[in-house]
């Protein structure tokens, strides 16, 4: 159900980790606990973010709903296309509908972090 080559948070982000660069996105489970999203705010390129920490916000019918960061770094680029497609989230979570690309900081924060099996088991306990 969740790709087995992502790191998950607890507060359902995961997040992709290639040559020192991490896509971060939200969780199906996020999305499908937001209903249709409508607004994303994500910050600018350059901003320093925290593991752990709110960087965004989504909007969709039922509530709002902070983002949190799943590693420490540097915002290096963001997924414009969000900003007149908000629906990607909905459609392609895990796909088109990352958020930001973050230069990471400190590789010892993955182990904070969930495989897609233990996201999965918390995911579940959950509800």
């Amino acid at each position: 159900m969740y790709p087995e080559n992502l790191k998950y948070s607890e507060e359902h982000e995961w997040l992709l980790e290639n040559n020192g660069v991490a896509t971060i996105g939200i969780t199906s489970f996020a999305v499908e606990s937001l209903g249709d999203i409508v607004f994303i705010e994500l910050p600018q390129t350059g901003t320093e973010i925290t593991q752990f920490s709110t960087f965004g916000e989504v909007e969709s019918v039922k509530a709002a709903s902070e983002i949190y960061s799943p590693i420490s770094g540097k915002i290096i680029e963001i997924n414009e296309k969000l900003e007149t497609e908000p629906e990607l989230l909905n459609n392609s979570p895990f796909e088109e509908g990352w958020l930001i690309k973050v230069e990471i900081a400190d590789n010892s924060e993955f182990e904070k972090l969930m495989s897609a099996k233990e996201y999965e088991t918390f995911v579940n306990a959950g509800s």
